[in-house]
């Protein structure tokens, strides 16, 4: 009588949901409109710039320090980015609500899984394009102008940036989980954002706030500025990130979907 077959035991990957989602929200992300307006915004913007800067230059002689033109772009790069990030971020569970039942009461994806999913999708496609044009725009400025800028000051510089730009997409991905309306949702983020960097520009001095690193975007991509101020505005904001995600999770955790 033959032998009974032996079967191995399957290895069951408990974070397969989660991969499932992030990289579907990924490829979505990457397709969506709202993203690719802001990449060809972005470049738009950065490249008309610095011919704008290149001309003045050729035809007049005005020699430019890099830190004046990095930091002017900077700030208005940022500025008009918030806005689309705002809109990208917010809707990125509102927007699935009528199949989210389906995707994740059915399917075998816990409402923990699906959350981190496309918490961490966001997070890592706004920081990782914006942080590749970043460096591109950097590299491009510190060659074309007169080099008054430190590796040292720039690297702070994207990093504190991309710092708060992680604030931003966590509060949208929050909003979009407590919410059920994307208009709604953007329209509370919008208020909000921009609520609390107008309250945080009336803090005393010794705090850091974004509208004060603004001002002083000369000197930190010289290197001149406190870097130590720059890192604990960056932490903060890391903070504030990691806990916003955590409400979010919490909220949608316990919310109809």
């Amino acid at each position: 009588m033959d032998a009974p077959a032996t079967s191995k035991p399957i290895a069951i990957n408990r974070w397969l949901p989660y991969w499932a989602v992030f990289q579907a929200d990924a490829r979505q992300t990457l397709r969506s409109w709202v993203y690719r307006t802001w990449v060809l915004v972005s470049v738009f913007s950065v490249v008309g710039y610095l011919l704008y800067h290149v001309g003045v230059y050729r035809e007049a002689g005005i020699v430019q320090q890099a830190s004046h033109v990095i930091s002017e772009l900077l700030r208005w790069t940022l500025l008009g980015s918030v806005t689309l990030i705002i809109v990208l971020t917010a809707g990125c569970i509102t927007s699935e609500r009528g199949t989210m039942a389906d995707s994740v009461l059915s399917r075998g994806i816990s409402r923990f899984q699906y959350f981190l999913g496309k918490w961490h999708s966001r997070l890592l496609t706004v920081l990782g394009t914006f942080l590749v044009m970043g460096i591109l725009t950097l590299g491009s400025c510190y060659f074309l102008f007169h080099e008054d800028v430190s590796m040292k000051g720039c690297l702070a510089t994207l990093l504190v940036a991309a710092a708060l730009l992680a604030v931003i997409v966590s509060c949208g991905v929050t909003v979009s989980a407590i919410v059920n309306s994307t208009i709604v949702g953007i329209a509370v983020l919008w208020l909000a954002i921009y609520g609390c960097g107008f309250l945080l520009s009336f803090l005393p001095g010794n705090f850091p706030s974004p509208a004060r690193l603004q001002a002083n975007l000369p000197h930190l991509l010289r290197g001149d500025y406190n870097l130590r101020d720059a890192g604990k505005l960056a932490g903060w904001s890391c903070l504030v990130s990691f806990a916003m995600g955590m409400v979010g999770l919490a909220c949608f955790s316990r919310k109809d979907v």
